[in-house]
């Protein structure tokens, strides 16, 4: 178990340190750390800096221009149904698997026509029965129906032809848009694998972060939403703007670059940190430094819009983004495929020591241990499957970094669930085996909202006398 609150001294936790909110996890996590923030809202709780990464983005973009509070409410991005449509299959699996029911439906043609028979029948004895049977009767004519049906040029003929033209057509499909991803970029590996892709699909999820962003941003007003990085540098402008105003706060995501082999830091801080984003004591380090930070404020604040993009996409499961940096960047125009990383949590708390944080709120949706006898069943599901991986992951890291913040580096105040049945793709919520019932969004969204009381408003805020601030 997780001790609360665990730091390298016994100072409590104040408002006047620099503080900062880690929000963590995939998916789902989202509506968890929508309650967290309404409770911490809710406290008056002071924050000087919000960092995120994966779904942990979108309460960071929220949360970072006082807009967090359209997070949870009745209209609010997870309480939306849209919340529903994150993450969806590929069309092209999806149009496959349709071609696949209609082929069965229509191989099963000719049962369905024998079956038929197992009806006419009875009904044409009960008529004669009755009386009311004419001369031709219902199963002289099925008799007349099924043997043109079977004849040699009826169903046995076009059927099987019909079958493989649908499958033919679907498989022609999917192969066609495999390959325009394929030819996209040049990939090494067997014909076959390149024009494979990834089963889901993050665009969904960015297009909805970034609309939920844009009816924030405009207000009353009845704009035409403008392209991702139109809003992002917009975003950029405004946010860069008012730092330092109520309720404006510094801005932090790490995603990972998969060409570079390392973490990619993307940040908006205020003006007297931006030269020590980069600087380092040696010119050899200053240089690796420009390698793994994008500026928001400067010339890394078109790549925004990546960053947000390159978060939300779960490696293997989705395809990676492609993020081109500028022709003077370090990368020199280079392309670069960029994704989430669960063990990224370590390197906020590095990134936000830097910044001079001194207390440091962490948010998970990823549920402690239980300790023994207290394992669930195991998932049979795909999304299932890959859920329970990433909340394993995203558990130990989030272990591993509290273990170290006992001897070195800011107070760290944890907040996540002690059980969570909703996995990070249950969109549609998840099924309890302690309660034999489903929990919903809301209803996780809700569970961090107690959890944030629970675990760090009443007895860390409370127990220090103070709840002086600004709102989220």
């Amino acid at each position: 178990m997780i001790e609360r609150g665990v730091a390298p001294s016994a100072e409590p936790y104040s408002p006047l340190r620099r503080t900062a909110l880690v929000l963590s996890g995939t998916g789902t996590a989202g509506a968890y750390h929508a309650g967290v923030l309404r409770a911490l809202h809710e406290a008056g709780v002071k924050l000087d800096i919000v960092a995120g990464r994966g779904a942990g983005v979108i309460g960071a973009l929220f949360a970072a221009v006082d807009g967090a509070p359209r997070l949870w409410d009745e209209r609010g991005l997870w309480r939306a149904p849209s919340a529903r449509t994150f993450y969806p299959w590929r069309r092209s699996l999806r149009a496959l698997w349709l071609a696949l029911i209609i082929a069965v439906a229509i191989v099963a043609l000719p049962l369905a026509a024998v079956a038929l028979g197992l009806i006419v029948f009875p009904i044409d004895f009960v008529l004669k029965m009755v009386g009311l049977s004419g001369a031709g009767s219902l199963v002289s004519g099925y008799l007349r129906i099924a043997e043109r049906l079977f004849a040699p040029d009826g169903l046995p003929t076009w059927l099987p032809r019909l079958a493989v033209l649908v499958l033919g057509g679907a498989a022609i499909g999917a192969l066609a848009a495999g390959y325009r991803r394929a030819t996209a970029r040049t990939r090494r590996g067997n014909f076959w694998w390149r024009l494979m892709s990834s089963p889901t699909t993050s665009t969904q999820a960015v297009d909805l972060t970034w609309s939920a962003l844009w009816d924030l941003v405009r207000g009353a007003a009845q704009l035409k939403e403008p392209s991702h990085q139109d809003l992002a540098r917009r975003y950029t402008e405004l946010l860069a703007d008012n730092l330092g105003q109520p309720g404006f706060r510094e801005l932090l995501i790490v995603v990972h670059d998969v060409d570079a082999g390392r973490d990619l830091v993307c940040a908006l801080v205020a003006e007297s940190r931006r030269a020590g984003l980069v600087r380092r004591a040696t010119i050899e380090a200053t240089e690796a430094r420009r390698a793994e930070v994008l500026d928001l404020a400067g010339l890394g604040r078109d790549h925004l819009a990546d960053a947000v993009a390159g978060a939300l996409t779960v490696p293997i499961v989705n395809e990676y983004h492609e993020l081109q940096f500028a022709p003077e960047a370090y990368w020199r125009g280079e392309r670069h495929r960029i994704g989430d990383r669960p063990g990224a949590i370590a390197r906020l708390l590095d990134e936000l020591v830097d910044l001079g944080v001194e207390q440091v709120i962490v948010v998970s949706a990823a549920p402690e241990s239980p300790g023994p006898h207290a394992l669930g069943a195991a998932r049979n599901d795909g999304r299932g499957r890959v859920g329970e991986w990433l909340q394993s992951s995203e558990a130990a890291a989030l272990h591993d970094l509290i273990a170290r913040a006992r001897t070195n580096g800011p107070r760290v105040f944890p907040i996540q669930p002690a059980h969570n049945p909703v996995g990070p793709f249950d969109f549609d919520g998840g099924i309890d085996e302690r309660s034999a019932r489903r929990l919903t969004l809301a209803e996780l969204m809700h569970r961090g909202y107690e959890d944030a009381y629970h675990q760090f408003v009443e007895p860390v805020v409370g127990a220090s006398g103070d709840r002086v601030g600004q709102a989220i």
